[in-house]
């Protein structure tokens, strides 16, 4: 059965809905994701506790901005609804918008690269390029990895999430999650992180010897790309616009 035709639609925080969609829908395009197993989440009240989130096992290439569960991290009863989300998905994103009202927009994912760098025994990421730099000091690693992200899981890296800088969380042993203001920041971040792991891993392969930046300029190349203007707006929007011009059932 279509769990997703199931749900009524829901037309409120509209603009919200459709980009988180279209970020499904790229996501699976990018092949970031991993069969009907990962989620995006985004905060709509002030607090941060209420959000949207996709609805459970529905493939990232189909989710609809009507789709889109609107949940209370808050409300105890959530797993008692007919359309409840994935357990564990309720466990790690309710846990963070339960704790940490600055992450307004968390994205979990087990793309390959960045779960590969969470499999190495040192999962950081050092600044080698601009991409890996963009990350300098902004990312925690999770060494902690207790199992499925059920809410005592969930609340343990909730708890790693304190730091209003640090916006990238390396699983290990699980994959990656990011966080950010909006939908288009954390989307650009998500992105920008897979392929910061892709030229790292990459690079480990040759056998050769880094050339890692200085910490100088890891961090002033990180401090720029924080200020450079409007890079993650207009990436999503470019994103939209493609699906628009193909035609994309996303924004309904």
């Amino acid at each position: 059965m279509n769990k997703q035709a199931d749900l009524s639609p829901d037309l409120t925080h509209w603009q919200e809905r459709v980009d988180m969609a279209a970020a499904f829908r790229w996501t699976a395009r990018l092949n970031m994701h991993e069969a009907v197993a990962n989620h995006f989440s985004l905060a709509v009240n002030e607090d941060g506790t209420r959000f949207l989130m996709n609805p459970n096992q529905v493939h990232f290439a189909r989710v609809k901005a009507s789709g889109l569960l609107l949940l209370d991290a808050n409300d105890p009863k959530t797993m008692q609804r007919p359309d409840a989300p994935d357990p564990t998905a309720w466990g790690l994103h309710g846990s963070i918008h339960r704790l940490c009202p600055h992450a307004r927009c968390v994205m979990h994912v087990h793309s390959i690269h960045a779960t590969v760098l969470a499999c190495l025994a040192d999962s950081t990421l050092p600044p080698i390029d601009q991409n890996t730099a963009t990350f300098y000091n902004r990312h925690v690693v999770d060494s902690g990895f207790g199992g499925l992200a059920f809410e005592d899981e969930g609340a343990r890296c909730a708890s790693m999430l304190t730091d209003p800088k640090v916006k990238t969380m390396i699983m290990g042993n699980h994959g990656v999650l990011v966080i950010g203001d909006s939908v288009a920041d954390t989307f650009n971040r998500l992105y920008y992180f897979e392929r910061a792991a892709e030229t790292y891993i990459r690079a480990l392969q040759t056998g050769q010897k880094l050339r890692v930046l200085s910490d100088e300029i890891a961090e002033k190349t990180a401090q720029e790309l924080e200020e450079y203007p409007d890079q993650a707006e207009r990436h999503l929007a470019e994103l939209k616009a493609i699906l628009d011009d193909e035609g994309s059932n996303y924004a309904t």
